[in-house]
């Protein structure tokens, strides 16, 4: 989820001249009313529509002011504000994302000018000395091979076709497989940073594609589901990591993503084989996401509950693009806290902007029992492990070291939790 979902700015409209007062004080009401409820549907539509419809361009907000030469290479000067300024590496994405680079610490911040400077550690493909704009990203590597990882390039079947997974082979635990899931708007690639960590487990890792992801194929609408139709996309990825020996499962979501793996968790034929689940920056609540970007992008109340009374209802369809409603219901998890029994590990920022930690906090105090919250500060949306490796791949580790293999409580005999 990189998205920014506010409607452009429409200009006011003007009054109409030469009214009678009389007229006026009769029909103002009414008037300004249906001027208002057209905004609200206007407005309440776009938000539904936007909120599941994937980018056809990629965000190029990001100013590029120079490319600097160095003794080791190149350093890039761009515009200073809280991502380009964060610690950590990162990626910067450049002319239309055709372009990869990734970046190191930031080196030097001109109070002056209001510029960042940041070492290009390596540029994976694209011209960067002649690129103007981009976007930056906490996906950092471009494959395994960037880690020095042996991999197989895999497709998984789901509907519409083969989705493109890696697979990763692990060695001490190769028969525990991590299904590695990324979130809106990004691809398998944000999954990356988890390997290093993974590796050292011992275990086997499948990092995953899903419908409408521009990797995998596309959904019949051509819309997210928010989790709610992804799910099959996971499941079948499990069916393959069983099918090549697999006797354990570790669920891995990011942002979306998160959404996405608790859903699998609650529907998966194969729950008796799964111990645990991590979750980065998760959507634990829909309801809570919406309200959020809508008072954020200073949308109306009316017209957040609009878009979400569109996204779940059949007369919203036409305006949506989905095949079929959504039910944010079954994707609260904090009404559903009781339903969750799989241990779960989430590591959650406390200055997350776009999925708030709101909902993660509640679902680690009403049911303690399995979820257990790890909190960063500074690092935004999903980019815990770049602000602090070493704290998120050791709070991984020693999650799954206390799960893997260890009896898990509330196995009914429909295998679901």
């Amino acid at each position: 989820m990189k998205e920014n979902l506010s409607p452009k700015s429409r200009p006011a409209p003007s009054a109409g001249k030469g009214l009678s007062w009389a007229l006026l004080g009769v029909g103002v009401g009414a008037a300004a009313g249906s001027l208002f409820a057209g905004s609200v549907s206007a407005l309440g539509a776009y938000f539904a529509r936007r909120v599941v419809t994937p980018d056809a361009v990629p965000d190029q907000s990001l100013e590029i002011l120079a490319l600097v030469p160095t003794s080791e290479g190149h350093d890039v000067i761009l515009p200073a504000n809280k991502d380009s300024t964060a610690p950590g590496r990162y990626s910067l994405l450049f002319t239309s994302d055709t372009g990869h680079a990734r970046l190191g610490e930031p080196k030097g911040y001109r109070l002056g000018d209001g510029t960042v400077t940041r070492a290009v550690e390596k540029v994976y493909y694209g011209e960067i000395s002649t690129a103007v704009r981009g976007r930056l990203s906490g996906l950092v590597y471009d494959s395994p091979a960037d880690l020095g990882l042996i991999h197989k390039d895999v497709e998984i079947p789901i509907m519409g076709g083969m989705a493109p997974a890696w697979h990763v082979p692990g060695d001490s635990r190769a028969t525990i497989w991590a299904i590695c899931v990324h979130g809106r708007g990004a691809t398998r690639k944000e999954t990356l940073r988890a390997l290093p960590v993974l590796k050292r487990l011992g275990l086997s890792s499948l990092l995953v594609s899903y419908r409408n992801d521009g990797v995998a194929p596309a959904a019949i609408d051509g819309r997210y589901g928010l989790g709610a139709t992804e799910w099959p996309d996971i499941e079948a990825a499990i069916d393959y990591a069983l099918g090549q020996g697999a006797q354990e499962i570790l669920l891995f979501g990011w942002s979306m993503g998160g959404a996405i793996v608790l859903q699998v968790a609650d529907k998966s034929r194969h729950a008796r084989r799964i111990s645990a689940l991590v979750l980065d920056g998760p959507v634990i609540n829909w309801i809570d996401v919406l309200s959020h970007q809508a008072k954020a992008n200073r949308l109306p109340e009316a017209v957040g509950k609009l878009g979400q009374w569109l996204l779940g209802n059949k007369a919203g369809r036409w305006m949506t693009g989905l095949a079929a409603p959504l039910d944010l219901k079954i994707l609260n998890w904090v009404e559903r806290y009781d339903q969750l029994r799989f241990p779960a590990l989430i590591l959650h920022s406390e200055d997350d902007d776009f999925v708030p930690i709101g909902p993660s906090e509640q679902l680690a105090a009403l049911n303690p029992q399995m979820v257990a919250l790890c909190r960063f500060s500074r690092a935004g949306h999903t980019r815990e492990w770049n602000v602090d490796p070493q704290r998120w791949e050791a709070e991984i580790t020693a999650f799954i070291n206390g799960v893997v293999n260890a009896p898990r409580p509330g196995d009914d005999a429909a295998g679901h939790i």
